[in-house]
């Protein structure tokens, strides 16, 4: 066999790597990585049928000019690093001069992470506001057999990673809803935290706003102090459903009367849907086994699909 001549090998080093299964984060993200890949592929199968290599050029970038761009990774330094509890930590990323993601609400972003050689995406949501300037803000819960957990966690002040977006969000508009009813487990706090302050941080939007965060115990409710003071507002109401606690005597008094023990099952589904002061347009986010059980819940409650959004 002739031996592939060098130009061939060229061409074929700079041919695209067709992403690995791990590598999609499962988001539905537009693009997702495959889409860039096929973009990708065809401008190296124009480039390589032209034999014109500048073609190519601006392919392999990351963008430098920390703008975030949905189609290419762009680097992001750490800033800070706060553990909210045993697995769970709030990071901070700087961004450039007092610039700003500009996200719309409940938009999510892409991490890429490399752990022994394999590269991993996963999408995570900004607790920040979109509009918040020179800095954004992640919380990420990170699991003991977690591959891109394993790689966030050796995370330090100053450290550089990559990420790319927005997709995704829930296209809010004040007042067009009477109530919102979100319904969280865990880190799925995270989408609701920016619709929440858009709506107590704007004096027209009169929403009513009923939140009710599910996590297995008291200390690993998260970001206590801020929903603290988003529940001071007159149209805004939270409620802690806590799995793993027996007894409410324990809790502060001022958690008593807004707290449950147990799981967020269909009863108390339906208690809180009627308790709402409107009838309430709901936004779930957990994990798919908790988003499977609100659509169920909130079914029997008398909620149709069409009054509900799925992060």
């Amino acid at each position: 066999l002739q031996a592939m001549s060098d130009n061939e090998q060229d061409w074929l080093a700079l041919r695209p790597q067709e992403p690995s299964p791990s590598q999609c984060c499962g988001s539905g993200c537009k693009p997702c990585i495959h889409d860039v890949y096929e973009k990708e592929l065809a401008q190296w199968e124009r480039a390589k049928a032209m034999q014109d290599k500048s073609l190519l050029m601006g392919k392999k970038e990351q963008s430098n000019n920390s703008e975030l761009n949905p189609d290419t990774f762009t680097a992001f330094s750490v800033s800070s690093v706060e553990q909210l509890t045993e697995d769970t930590y709030q990071y901070k990323f700087e961004l450039p001069g007092n610039s700003s993601l500009r996200l719309s609400l409940g938009q999510h972003i892409v991490l890429r992470g490399l752990v022994n050689g394999l590269e991993v995406q996963r999408a995570y949501t900004p607790i920040s506001p979109g509009n918040a300037e020179g800095y954004f803000e992640v919380l990420i819960k990170c699991y003991e057999a977690g591959l891109m957990s394993q790689y966030i966690k050796t995370w330090k002040r100053g450290d550089v990673v990559f990420w790319r977006g927005p997709f995704g969000g829930f296209p809010y508009r004040p007042n067009k809803h009477g109530e919102l009813l979100m319904l969280a487990s865990g880190t799925g706090l995270a989408p609701m935290i920016p619709i929440l302050q858009s709506i107590t941080d704007d004096e027209e939007d009169e929403t009513f706003v009923t939140l009710v965060g599910c996590f297995p115990t008291f200390d690993k409710i998260y970001l206590k102090p801020l929903l603290q003071d988003l529940a001071r507002y007159w149209n805004v109401r939270i409620f802690y459903v806590l799995s793993q606690e027996t007894s409410l005597e324990k809790l502060p008094w001022s958690y008593q009367e807004n707290t449950y023990t147990g799981r967020l099952n269909e009863d108390l589904t339906k208690t809180i849907v009627n308790s709402c002061r409107r009838r309430p347009f709901v936004l779930i986010c957990g994990s798919s086994a908790f988003n499977e059980d609100m659509n169920r819940y909130l079914k029997a409650a008398g909620i149709e699909e069409n009054s509900c959004f799925v992060f």
